[in-house]
Parts: C-alpha cells; sequence; structure tokens
C-alpha cells in the first residue's frame, strides 16, 4: 500500500500544477492577473517598493511574461493607473443626474466616496505621488476634470440667481477640492459613516459656515 501511494503519479506535482495553469490562462486572461496584482502591490508598497520579479513570483510566471505584456514595471504601472482614473471620473460624471443642485451636490460627494470605499487600492494609487508620466494626468488633473462638469452645473445656477457666472469655475474647483481632500482622509478612519460624511460635506458646502445645520441631512434618495 505505501509503494503504492509512493509510486502513484496520478496527482500532478505543485510545478506541474502551475504550469498547466499557466497553459490554460488565455493572453488576455494573463494580462488582466497581472493588473489585478500590480493593482494590489502598488497600493501597499507604491512604485518603488514593487519589483518585477514580486509581480511575476504572484503571478506564477517567468519575469519575462511581464515584459512582454507591459514593456515593464513603468508600463504596468501606467495601465493601472489610467484604469482607475477612468473609472473614478466616470463614477462621478455618471453620478450628477439629478435636477437639483443641492441633490447634485450630493451625487457628487457619493460617487467619490463610493469609489474608495469599494476601490480603495485603487484610490491609495491615485492619491499617492506618481514617478512616471501618465497619459490620462495625474489626480490633481482628474479632479479638474470632475471640476469643470461641476463647473457647468454652476453656471447655470449662478445665471438663474443672478451671481456671475464667471465665478464659476472658482467655486467648482473649491466644492471638489473640499470633497477629495475629504476622502483622502476618510479612506483610513471610515468614521463617521459615508452617508454621514457626504451629509456634512453638503452641508457646508450648501450652507456655509454661517448657516451649518446642526444635524445636516440627505433630501436625495441615497441616504446610505
Amino acid at each position: 500500500m505505501i509503494d503504492a501511494v509512493a509510486t502513484d503519479s496520478s496527482t500532478p506535482s505543485p510545478d506541474k500544477q502551475r504550469r498547466a495553469r499557466r497553459t490554460r490562462m488565455t493572453g488576455a486572461e494573463r494580462r488582466q492577473q497581472l493588473l489585478e496584482i500590480g493593482r494590489t502591490l502598488f497600493a501597499a508598497k507604491g512604485f518603488e517598493g514593487t519589483s518585477v520579479e514580486e509581480i511575476a513570483s504572484k503571478a506564477g510566471v517567468s519575469k519575462p511574461v511581464v515584459y512582454e505584456h507591459f514593456g515593464g514595471k513603468e508600463g504596468l504601472y501606467a495601465v493601472v493607473v489610467d484604469r482607475e482614473m477612468r473609472r473614478l471620473l466616470d463614477m462621478v460624471t455618471g453620478s450628477l443626474t439629478a435636477g437639483h443642485p443641492r441633490e447634485l451636490c450630493e451625487q457628487a460627494a457619493f460617487a467619490l466616496l463610493d469609489y474608495i470605499e469599494e476601490y480603495t487600492d485603487g484610490f491609495r494609487i491615485l492619491v499617492r505621488d506618481s514617478p512616471i508620466p501618465q497619459s490620462t494626468g495625474s489626480f490633481a488633473s482628474l479632479i479638474s476634470d470632475i471640476a469643470t462638469q461641476v463647473e457647468d452645473i454652476l453656471g447655470r445656477e449662478f445665471k438663474s440667481r443672478g451671481f456671475d457666472p464667471k465665478l464659476a469655475p472658482l467655486y467648482a474647483q473649491a466644492l471638489v477640492g473640499m470633497v477629495a481632500l475629504t476622502g483622502q482622509w476618510w479612506l483610513d478612519v471610515r468614521r463617521p459613516k459615508k452617508a454621514e460624511v457626504a451629509a456634512h460635506l453638503v452641508n457646508l458646502a450648501w450652507h456655509g459656515l454661517d448657516g451649518l445645520e446642526q444635524k445636516p441631512r440627505l433630501i436625495g434618495h441615497r441616504k446610505a
């Protein structure tokens, strides 16, 4: 019995199993796997703290496979950052659907906080200082892109209320910057809860310090 177990070759060795998995994975699947591994490592260790060797080891492949797909660590990092920036921009701009300006503020705040909550690794990567140029720019340029979307909304609101619409860009940068910086702080503390953070952000943006509500409320359909 012992001899039978010792000579049984029906169960592949760990090395053979890894090679089989590599064989079965398509090029697109391998690329996606490397992106996910790189995203996790870049979020935890940063660009400088992550090596091609570690990425390859986590994926169970050799270093040349990483170079084949991305040309090196820089190429992998650039794709990870570009994807996250597009995801965040799409989430924020896609959320601006309400008619009431205050609810639009709520939607924008929730979109950023949703992204931080759902794609924490991605946000950690975005707020780091990028060591290499990105095709989609920096986190600051991303925030500026979002502010441009808000600027159009504020411009219409200012005009309807008799305010100077030329000031809309200034207020848009201030509002989006306030939410983004608060999001960076909330990334680690996660207190208070997301809906409460959104309510307080909109409270300050809508009422200003002079008219702050003691217990800010949300008026839109998002309550949590």
